[in-house]
């Protein structure tokens, strides 16, 4: 048998050299947050975890052993016939569970048990979810940053993205929140990640960046919808060089009806989004841009929260929070077009 804890920071820095990554815990546990491509295989489902949880409070611990072993048996009987059958005897896997202890355990030794080199993390993903937040601000530190800064539609996002294609390093903080970084931002059929796993993957795009080139990321203030910018990112973003993104306001419009064109798709959704602005301009003026959303005429409402809630204060608020705004290098595409995004992000990246 061979099965040898290893520390969470060890197995952080040695992903590369284990053959698979597993996680022992629940559905929901992995779905919270995990290892970078960990795959789950619960010794305890969402259902059985409930189960031997009210065992354990209402009838007596030893009977909630007994049912939570009889469980965790039969479910490493199938992971194995499921995945291990074509495994070579070399296969390496590193196992974890929420502290590295009972169901990690019982899996990692039968797989010892067959002749596998299996690690475990030692205080399994708690262990892991503390090196994680331990290592952010050197990862943060490392580097250096150029910050995308321009008013609400100028199309910053499209430039992160044309700058990776072009083979710069992008920090795309809306796309790993899944969300757009406005009341109105939520992406439908996106449900944004928890606070954790926002963490993990900032932490995972950090660690996969080169310190000799720079990072493009876009000015976010401290929430991405629900999940918070890390402390030491945001306060190294802020203290960061900034580009100035410049759009005419007829283009912005049209790239705003282009980004958001599940609004024009369902109505009532971009009206239900609009109930989040009562309270910061009224309910009169929000009745009437839901009325003129609900009759088909959503431009002339795209126009108006942009002269009425987006701009308003845009740059004043920018040159407070980032504080190389004021000296910011002005960047402007011919047009909000892919091929004019394409063609600005080549300059840069070649710069």
């Amino acid at each position: 048998m061979s099965v040898r804890p290893i520390p969470a920071a060890e197995a952080v820095a040695r992903l590369a050299d284990f053959d698979a990554v597993i996680d022992a815990r629940s559905e929901n546990e992995y779905a919270e947050d995990h290892l970078p491509g960990a795959v789950n295989w619960p010794s305890l489902d969402n259902a059985q975890r409930h189960e031997v949880g009210t065992l354990y409070k209402q009838v007596s611990p030893f009977e909630a052993r007994k049912r939570g072993a009889s469980l965790v048996a039969a479910n490493i009987a199938r992971h194995i016939q499921q995945h291990v059958m074509d495994k070579p005897k070399g296969w390496k896997p590193l196992v974890y569970c929420w502290r590295g202890g009972q169901r990690s355990g019982a899996l990692s030794l039968v797989l010892g048990q067959i002749g596998f080199h299996v690690s475990l993390v030692e205080g399994g993903y708690k262990a892991f979810r503390a090196a994680v937040l331990a290592e952010l601000p050197g990862l943060v530190q490392r580097l250096s940053y150029r910050v995308v800064c321009g008013p609400t539609g100028s199309g910053k996002t499209r430039l992160l993205q044309a700058l990776e294609a072009a083979g710069a390093q992008v920090l795309d903080l809306e796309a790993l929140a899944s969300h757009r970084s406005s009341v109105l931002g939520l992406i439908p059929g996106q449900p944004q990640p928890s606070q954790k796993r926002f963490d993990t993957l900032v932490w995972e795009k950090l660690r996969s960046f080169d310190p000799s080139r720079p990072v493009y990321v876009e000015s976010e203030s401290r929430k991405v919808g629900n999940v918070a910018v890390p402390e030491a990112l945001i306060a190294a973003m802020r203290a960061s060089p900034c580009l100035r993104l410049d759009l005419p306001d007829e283009e912005r419009v049209r790239l705003l009806m282009e980004d958001y064109d599940f609004f024009t798709r369902d109505p009532e959704l971009f009206c239900q989004r609009l109930e989040a602005l009562v309270q910061l301009r009224g309910r009169e003026l929000v009745r009437a841009w839901q009325a003129q959303v609900r009759a088909g005429d959503i431009e002339p409402v795209v126009r108006e929260l942009l002269v009425k809630h987006y701009d308003p204060g845009y740059s004043s608020s920018t040159e407070r929070n980032f504080r190389q705004f004021a000296q910011a290098r002005a960047i402007a595409p011919r047009d909000r077009s892919p091929q004019a995004m394409a063609e600005l992000a080549r300059e840069l990246a070649a710069a």
